[in-house]
């Protein structure tokens, strides 16, 4: 499960040191829960600019706890910890988020609902006591501008400690490790054909959690463009949308390999096919996985009613 810190539940509501205070333990203590069950809250980057008093940013306000161990928790969570969820954004500053009537774009409430509905289990936790102090939370993705349809989800949201606690100890285990991520992977992306060697790569690679996180993320893009076909097999505008996001442009996360690429690497690009013995696919087409310089390569073009083939995931192959 995925956890944002809900920068919206700071907004100057506390009058005093005291209960700013105790809303930092709670706020804390779920961190540390979360730690133990395997998973992370990631905060935004900039939350040190959110003001829990009025007229003074969350630094000004940690700075002035009076124990040291506290204030150094937190600031190393805030500044130099993290995670920080907005190292990996997945919404953009044009999607039209709104939650009981108010925008909510380029906050961790809209971020969470843009993963929540693209499949990821992405949850909510708050400060108490705050106006976000309730669960689900509602939030719609207009897009009828896009001329597309609007999306809702509902996401589980903690304000506190011991519901918090109990909550995770229902949920599946955190990915832990490559074969976590093998497992999780195909039973998850019912629109991808995984091939059975496909994550033997990285067995000699240690496991990073930061890179299998962005294994499922590339691979919950891909599931997502591999089903965005109408029912004549057409295109949608999801589809399209997609692709400009994701596979265009210097920074898109999914690229083919150059000409010269291809042609020194022609062997090594070649992959057994999955559904058919003695054949091979050519799959120069890849997710990038920047953080260790792993890759995610796989069957292209993408056309309905055909199997959308993941052939490999390790260290680049086409390192020179």
């Amino acid at each position: 499960m995925e956890l944002l810190f809900n920068d919206l539940s700071v907004h100057e509501q506390f009058h005093d040191m005291a209960s700013f205070r105790d809303a930092l333990a709670r706020l804390m203590a779920m961190r540390g829960a979360a730690r133990l069950y395997g998973c992370e809250v990631h905060c935004h980057g900039t939350l040190l600019n959110a003001k829990p008093m009025a007229g003074i940013p969350m630094q000004q306000a940690i700075a002035r706890l009076g124990v040291e161990s506290e204030r150094r928790a937190v600031m190393i969570w805030m500044t130099r910890g993290g995670p920080f969820w907005d190292d990996v954004r997945r919404h953009g500053g044009d999607d039209w988020l709104e939650c009981n009537g108010e925008v909510v774009t380029d906050t961790a409430v809209g971020e969470a609902a843009y993963r929540s509905l693209h499949g990821v289990d992405c949850g909510l936790v708050s400060v108490s006591p705050s106006t976000w102090n309730y669960t689900p939370v509602e939030v719609a993705w207009l897009r009828e501008a896009e001329g597309l349809d609007n999306q809702n989800t509902r996401l589980e949201n903690w304000w506190d400690a011991e519901p918090f606690k109990e909550a995770l100890q229902h949920r599946p285990p955190p990915i832990s490790s490559w074969r976590d991520l093998r497992e999780a992977s195909r039973s998850r992306f019912e629109w991808l054909t995984f091939s059975d060697q496909c994550f033997a790569p990285l067995a000699g690679v240690p496991f990073a959690k930061s890179a299998a996180h962005r294994f499922i993320v590339l691979l919950d893009i891909l599931d997502q463009f591999a089903r965005a076909f109408d029912e004549t097999g057409a295109r949608t505008p999801e589809s399209h949308r997609i692709y400009q996001a994701h596979f265009t442009g210097d920074t898109a996360l999914f690229s083919d390999s150059s000409a010269s690429e291809k042609r020194d690497f022609r062997t090594e690009l070649k992959f057994p096919h999955p559904n058919e013995p003695g054949s091979s696919l050519f799959c120069s087409w890849h997710g990038k996985v920047r953080h260790m310089t792993l890759r995610l390569h796989f069957s292209w073009p993408v056309n309905a009613g055909q199997p959308v083939y993941v052939v490999y995931a390790g260290p680049k192959i086409t390192k020179r």
